[in-house]
């Protein structure tokens, strides 16, 4: 039981470690070398350079989402069962849903924004609705990001509190 219990531990470490990473490290690094290299290309570049990277993520997220459910589910049949077993397995349905939700349905809208814009989206103008849009939906994805990771937490915390 505390190999499975380990095992958890260090997947939800991985998927909420590599958000917090990418969001606080990989974005802001990225987006500063790549505009400070080519300040007229830059962000463009920045922008498609991330998007592939969280892509990626995504998927690994799913992966992980899914191997941590299977991991929970494995320790709540063979006993004892970890407290609280039914609110864990939602907030990792939580957190799947949101990462499926920001790669699935906003991430090819972004994209889709950003392929359609001669430049960058930051230099239309302010009234432009693609503008607008590319906003609501970068928001959008950055709240999710922000919930997952939150959700996360919230495991970890309980996975330090319970002995099972």
């Amino acid at each position: 039981m505390s190999l499975l219990r380990f095992a958890s531990l260090v997947v939800l470490s991985l998927w909420i470690g590599g958000l917090a990473v990418l969001g606080g490290l990989a974005a802001p690094t990225i987006f500063t070398v790549l505009e400070a290299h080519d300040p007229a290309a830059g962000r463009t570049l920045a922008g498609l350079v991330f998007g592939a990277v969280f892509d990626r993520f995504q998927h690994v997220s799913w992966i992980l989402g899914a191997l941590l459910f299977g991991l929970l589910g494995t320790r709540a049949l063979l006993g004892p069962r970890p407290r609280r077993t039914e609110l864990r397995m939602g907030l990792i349905l939580v957190m799947v849903g949101a990462s499926l939700m920001s790669g699935l349905m906003l991430a090819p809208r972004i994209d889709e924004i950003r392929t359609t814009t001669s430049g960058t989206v930051a230099a239309l103008p302010d009234s432009d609705p693609r503008k607008a849009a590319f906003g609501r939906l970068h928001a959008t994805s950055n709240v999710l990001a922000l919930v997952t990771l939150a959700a996360g937490l919230g495991l970890l915390w309980a996975e330090m509190k319970d002995p099972h």
